[in-house]
């Protein structure tokens, strides 16, 4: 039996703007998703995948080699699992290329609607189990920057450049002196990521500007310690972020009476945002409808 683990993401700087070369700051989370695999003499790949309760939300069973669907609870899903598989084959033709059959369980430790990264984590498990390159699994079955590859990875913060189309990864040991004063409240939807970058890639803006002063921003928001210019900064990302995508931030939609920072988080819209407050913050939210507030020290890694 082989078993696999990988980390959960959040972009707490430069989302949109990575894609185009922008330093951005990423967490790991301390949520993620496992991968089992075990051998079978069925000669067909047998596949279940369970939520955070154990509850399984979906079931398929393939031919091995051919990875052919013979059955399975949901035809969306199945054809993103194919999609996947299939790259993963391309990249390394001996992979499932035996007589023996697989079963497989993947198990989520997060709610699926709450956008860590169910996806990267099932490419980045899929990726350790197929011996190939992570990255290129993303790009050649989706799209995207590669950040949550990295996260998946990796056990600690981290700086994530696009360098000429090629992932740098730097680690960071920094935690924010402040961060008993932060929370990801979660917006009550998942956004679709792929639709997200779609739209920004059809903006026409200057993306040499934008990705200057976005990573520009990231470097100050790692080193800085004083909490108000932290807000500072936050506010400034938000601001140049909603000028480039032709939306308004999401502080100005919705939250517009709160006193403090907020930021979105990913594609905007949906899933996390960043949130600076007290323990009375958690009461804010509620009263708005959005019960999942999560201080930053039970969230990252």
């Amino acid at each position: 039996m082989q078993k696999y683990f990988s980390n959960g993401k959040l972009l707490l700087s430069g989302e949109y703007a990575v894609l185009d070369g922008a330093k951005a700051w990423a967490v790991p989370t301390k949520f993620g998703q496992y991968l089992q695999v075990s051998e079978t003499d069925s000669g067909r790949l047998s596949w279940k995948s369970l939520d955070e309760n154990g509850t399984a939300w979906f079931n398929g069973v393939y031919k091995k080699e051919s990875l052919v669907e013979i059955s399975s609870s949901d035809k969306n899903t199945s054809l993103t699992l194919q999609k996947i598989l299939h790259e993963a084959k391309q990249l390394n033709p001996w992979f499932l290329n035996d007589s023996k059959g697989f079963e497989i369980e993947t198990k989520l430790t997060f709610p699926r609607n709450w956008g860590l990264g169910s996806s990267s984590t099932l490419i980045n498990n899929i990726a350790q189990w197929a011996q190939v390159d992570a990255y290129q699994l993303l790009w050649n079955a989706f799209s995207g920057s590669g950040y949550d590859i990295a996260c998946a990875q990796n056990n600690s913060p981290i700086v994530y450049q696009l360098v000429k189309g090629v992932p740098a990864v730097n680690k960071i040991n920094v935690k924010p002196t402040f961060s008993d004063s932060l929370f990801f409240v979660y917006l009550n939807k998942k956004r679709n990521s792929r639709e997200a970058i779609n739209a920004y890639r059809q903006r026409v803006i200057d993306k040499s500007v934008l990705v200057e002063k976005i990573s520009d921003l990231t470097v100050q928001m790692i080193h800085c310690s004083q909490i108000k210019q932290f807000e500072h900064l936050v506010t400034l990302h938000e601001k140049i972020l909603s000028e480039a995508l032709g939306i308004p931030t999401i502080k100005e939609e919705l939250f517009s009476d709160y006193q403090r920072s907020i930021k979105s988080l990913g594609a905007w819209g949906g899933d996390f945002i960043l949130v600076v407050g007290d323990n009375g913050s958690a009461d804010y939210f509620s009263t708005k409808g959005y019960q999942t507030v999560i201080p930053f020290q039970e969230m990252i890694l």
